[in-house]
């Protein structure tokens, strides 16, 4: 029996050095896809000069090739969490085993170090954040390679490096050229504390995700991406690629096409025209109230219009509105809250003049900022005109069903199909067939509508009042004309020569640098562009500039880029799933109609990981006190019952509670593992190895054969059952034959550990080179395969049962399978099963062939 000690720290620490010097898998994107698994020697992640990305005509890729890509990970302080290792774990998993399969797997890294979490840490120690963010990465980095997360480190890059922002630059200037990059007004959300623009994602129930502030909404003069050319390619592109269903359908609901009709109601008493755009125009004969939203209301000045003794409640209102997000706003339905201006609207369906009310939960960027309320036959309406004591008209019935029974009882509106009522010469067709298309035909032909598709994507707000972030490259001379900077001058460089002052202006404005440079360059009176770029600019192609890291001039040759887009598999969490991936296939269209890219959609199949919940099985929070710390895990159990754990909790995508208990049994299972085979290679090395059961060969290639499916269909956790199920008959056997265990041929030993290595790198390694001392890595070696005719048992386990119960096991012969009344004899003589049968009658026998056995006694 060995007696060798699993030190997974030892182990750990050995291998992982080892990994470093041979430089394993460091710069494969520009390997020759040629060569062999060998490292070779890799170019440094800064030589600049080395010239490998030129492929002869002579030795074109032969290897198929497997682009793995994790989402742009930002470089916290905090450093990671057991979060971070889930996902990295499961891809460096399809990373190894692709590897071994003999793809050539490009597997990068990269930091999103821009953002406004630096910049505030600045705000309040002073400490630049240029300074903070390399000692994250350095974190970061060094975590990530204790884990043997097997990236491309010679490819690494950062968005805050002059060398990547100078192309992030120069894609902002391309978009320019073609009029996709514009400056304009917008209504954005705003931040007082930290005295910036935030993205919706970046509001948390009203409140600045980073300091809690309450968000106001304020009118600014912006720079816009004009993602909203792209709007229909958007939607069609999403049947080119393999996304979760969920993940689809997000992005379509964001992008929001619908077609509709856009009624043209007037003011009564003027000829200002309020266009109301619906899908269910069917019910305009019961319209009792219009609503408008604030900003509507302000951007067609019908203050004009309102009655001084009306002003001052509904100006109160519309300031009131105007601080609140459009989160809030969205939220704030339900609340229902409104202003009656006084003012009137005549339908023009039937002559009718409605009241107009203001209310904020209309929205300027859904339809056309103006609704017509339906209260009996929609529920927000109703809700509305509830509240307010308006009139509630049905024009659709349902079955005789009325709405002064529905009043009374306190319902809902009728929704649904029914005949028309109280609708003119529409009464008694169809509401929702030949009734709804007569009516739309009319409205037409009376010249007061037209068919009108409309979209919520509205143009990407890219402009940040913050200095931690890509300036934008841009430049106005002495009369405020913008103009481009020139290429030339690119990587615009960010000065550092600022102080970081929440005051509502980017700190670039006091630059003394930035603005004697622009005047050097461009002229005297000439003034920089002083705000940064959205973040998501810099993440929106970083998984092209990964393809090249270190070209000067380009931001990626065409060859790689034909050679590797898109990315095979794009593992990221579900809170990206929106904007991020317009913006990223905003880009990846928009390069493609430049003659940069030959690909449609950049992300060809993407799967979502779920989260590591605490212990208590709540969101991890450092205010819960329920964050696990994974450097702490590794030291007390090592790297590997790490991964091996957090890839046996449950699917990768679902949302699974930590518990430390369970990480001790995977621990214990590693353990396991070391004593089995270390104490078969002893055996091996002396000799007294003793032939392994025929049940136990059949196990270990169905093993093979489970692991080999269910490691690309990211089913992990069913893997890591089916090994422990192999230990479980491996150690089994060995009672059998009173040893530890059985020992298995140097083959078949060997096809074991490479099966585990995606899992448990460092320990595979450590088993790998006792048996093949001297050999490559185990990592560089190939997948093995299993054998078919292994698969086949040549005994079966029947189950014997007794009234259903189950009462004992009995293993047959194949060949026994289809004799019936063998099988019964056999089972109706086992010690466990002659108990149920003493004095009983045996009434029915059944056999189910290879399986069951059940006697019904009585």
């Amino acid at each position: 029996m060995s007696t060798q000690i699993y030190d997974h720290k030892t182990i750990e620490e050995k291998w992982m050095k080892s990994w470093e010097e041979q430089q394993l898998f460091q710069d494969e994107v520009h390997k020759n896809p040629q060569q062999s698994g060998s490292s070779g020697s890799a170019r440094s992640a800064r030589d600049d000069s080395a010239d490998l990305k030129t492929v002869s005509a002579e030795s074109k890729p032969t290897k198929e090739k497997m682009y793995l890509l994790f989402a742009f990970a930002y470089p916290s302080g905090a450093g990671l969490h057991v979060g971070h290792v889930e996902s990295k774990t499961a891809l460096d998993i399809l990373a190894r085993y692709h590897r071994m399969n003999g793809k050539q797997v490009f597997f990068p890294v990269g930091w999103d170090a821009f953002g406004l979490p630096a910049e505030n840490y600045a705000v309040k120690t002073g400490v630049h954040p240029a300074i903070t963010t390399k000692n994250a990465i350095d974190t970061f980095r060094g975590q990530i390679k204790r884990i043997g997360i097997s990236y491309d480190w010679a490819n690494e890059l950062a968005t805050n490096h002059p060398e990547y922002y100078k192309w992030t630059q120069w894609i902002f200037l391309q978009l320019h050229k073609k009029g996709l990059a514009y400056r304009g007004d917008g209504m954005v959300n705003w931040c007082p504390s930290c005295q910036t623009v935030l993205a919706n994602e970046q509001v948390v129930n009203g409140h600045c995700e980073r300091c809690g502030s309450e968000v106001i909404q304020k009118q600014m003069e912006q720079w816009f991406f004009k993602i909203t050319e792209y709007k229909d390619e958007l939607i069609s592109g999403l049947d080119e690629v393999d996304w979760p269903h969920a993940t689809k359908l997000q992005q379509l609901n964001w992008i929001g096409k619908s077609k509709g009709l856009a009624i043209d109601f007037m003011m009564q008493g003027s000829e200002t025209k309020l266009t109301v755009w619906t899908k269910f125009w069917e019910t305009v004969f019961g319209t009792t109230f219009v609503v408008i939203a604030p900003e509507q209301f302000r951007d067609m000045n019908l203050m004009d219009q309102v009655a001084e003794s009306h002003r001052h409640t509904v100006q109160t209102y519309i300031d009131q509105s105007f601080k609140k997000t459009e989160e809030e706003r969205k939220i704030g339905e339900k609340e229902k809250t409104g202003v009656d201006t006084g003012l009137k609207v005549i339908n023009p369906v039937n002559g009718s003049a409605v009241p107009l009310y203001i209310a904020d939960y209309v929205l300027m960027n859904v339809g056309t900022g103006v609704v017509m309320g339906v209260p009996a036959h929609d529920d927000r309406d109703f809700e509305f005109a509830t509240k307010f004591k308006l009139p509630i008209i049905q024009v659709v019935s349902y079955e005789d069903k009325t709405i002064d029974r529905k009043v009374a009882e306190a319902e809902m509106s009728f929704e649904g199909p029914g005949k028309l009522m109280n609708s003119g010469n529409f009464d008694g067709l169809d509401a929702w067939h030949d009734g709804k298309q007569k009516m739309a035909e009319w409205m037409i032909k009376q010249g007061f509508a037209n068919w009108q598709t409309t979209y919520k994507l509205r143009d990407w707000l890219i402009s940040r009042q913050r200095y931690w972030g890509a300036p934008i490259p841009i430049v106005y001379d002495p009369s405020g004309a913008a103009h481009p900077v020139k290429e030339e001058h690119l990587p615009w460089l960010l000065p550092t020569d600022v102080e970081f002052k929440p005051t509502g202006e980017s700190p670039l404005t006091y630059s003394k640098e930035f603005k004697e440079r622009v005047e050097k360059l461009y002229g005297k009176g000439w003034r920089p562009e002083y705000d940064t770029m959205d973040t998501f600019v810099d993440s929106s192609w970083y998984f092209m500039r990964y393809l090249d890291a270190r070209d000067k001039n380009e931001f990626a040759t065409r060859e790689q880029l034909e050679k590797w887009l898109p990315t095979d598999l794009y593992m990221i969490g579900p809170e990206h799933i929106v904007l991020h991936l317009l913006y990223a296939r905003f880009f990846t269209k928009f390069l493609r109609d430049e003659g940069y890219l030959s690909i449609n959609e950049p992300f060809k199949k993407m799967r979502h990981q779920g989260m590591i919940m605490g212990p208590d099985g709540k969101k991890m929070s450092k205010s819960k006190g329920n964050v696990i710390n994974p450097d702490e895990v590794i030291e007390k159990y090592g790297a590997d019952t790490l991964r091996v754990y957090e890839m046996f909790m449950g699917p990768i995508e679902a949302d699974k509670p930590w518990s430390t208990s369970s990480v001790v049994g995977i621990y214990r299972f590693l353990m396991r593992i070391h004593q089995l085979v270390t104490t078969n290679i002893e055996a091996l090395q002396s000799g007294v190895a003793t032939s392994p059961a025929p049940e136990l060969m059949r196990k270990l290639h169905l093993t093979m054969k489970k692991i080999n499916d269910d490691i690309p269909a990211l089913k992990f956790n069913t893997a890591i059952a089916a090994m422990m199920e192999l230990l479980n008959v491996w150690e089994q056997a060995g009672k059998h034959q009173n040893t530890v265990a059985p020992t298995l041929d140097v083959d078949s030993l060997t096809s074991f550990i490479q099966v585990l290595s995606p899992f448990a790198p460092f320990l595979a390694e450590e088993l790998y080179q006792q048996v093949k001392s001297g050999q490559q890595s185990v990592h560089l070696s190939q997948w093995p395969s299993f054998d078919e005719k292994m698969l086949v048992a040549d005994q079966l386990v029947v189950v014997i049962q007794v009234n259903g119960k189950l009462r004992a096991e009995v293993t047959i012969p194949l060949s026994d399978k289809d004799e019936k009344q063998k099988v019964i004899e056999l089972a109706k003589s086992q010690d466990k099963v002659k108990p149920w049968l003493q004095d009983k009658t045996i009434v029915k026998e059944i056999y189910i062939p290879g399986k069951l056995v059940n006697l019904a006694v009585s």
